[in-house]
């Protein structure tokens, strides 16, 4: 869901405050000044101050080009993102990791490393890489069925193979 639907349900679904929400947009989601959003959007910036602390509702026509200039910002930073692989698991699992790319094709991924400690975590770190623009993840045979219910993207799944034998003759030796 882009940030103009989450606006948009938050105002008409939920009854919350435009100004609140908008500031928060503008701050924290697309990460620019209201001076910026003002140059982009035409909207003076006396007008988006006045909007922002509720002295002014926007009439329609500033409410589309607000609406318009959120959907070409966050437009914009997906083109520059650069597409990435998110890998959810152990910090143990990730420090023996040795890339942090990889080639597929005619595409070149990041590697980005999300740590869990739990599987609560992991399916709230899948989340959270899907919404950071992932456009894969790899993650453990554990949630991986649950991964991919929740998700919209490529979910892979680890599958150890030395490790595991590596991992039970260490719990031969601890046993004997």
């Amino acid at each position: 869901m882009s940030i103009v639907d989450d606006i948009v349900t938050e105002i008409f679904r939920h009854n919350k405050e435009l100004p609140a929400l908008l500031a928060k947009t503008i701050k924290y989601r697309l990460g620019v000044s209201i001076g910026e959003f003002s140059e982009k959007s035409g909207i003076p910036a006396s007008t988006l101050y006045k909007i922002l602390s509720g002295e002014r509702d926007p009439n329609l026509r500033t409410f589309r080009r607000i609406i318009n200039t959120i959907s070409e910002i966050e437009r914009g930073y997906a083109k520059k993102k650069k597409k990435f692989i998110a890998m959810i698991c152990s910090r143990g699992c990730l420090e023996v990791l040795e890339k942090t790319t990889i080639n597929a094709g005619k595409e070149t991924f990041d590697i980005r490393e999300y740590s869990v400690t739990s599987i609560e975590e992991a399916i709230i770190g899948a989340i959270k890489a899907e919404r950071d623009g992932a456009s894969a993840l790899v993650c453990a045979p554990i949630v991986s069925s649950t991964v991919e219910k929740v998700v919209n993207i490529p979910v892979a799944t680890i599958k150890p193979s030395s490790s595991v034998v590596r991992a039970v003759e260490l719990a031969a030796k601890k046993a004997s």
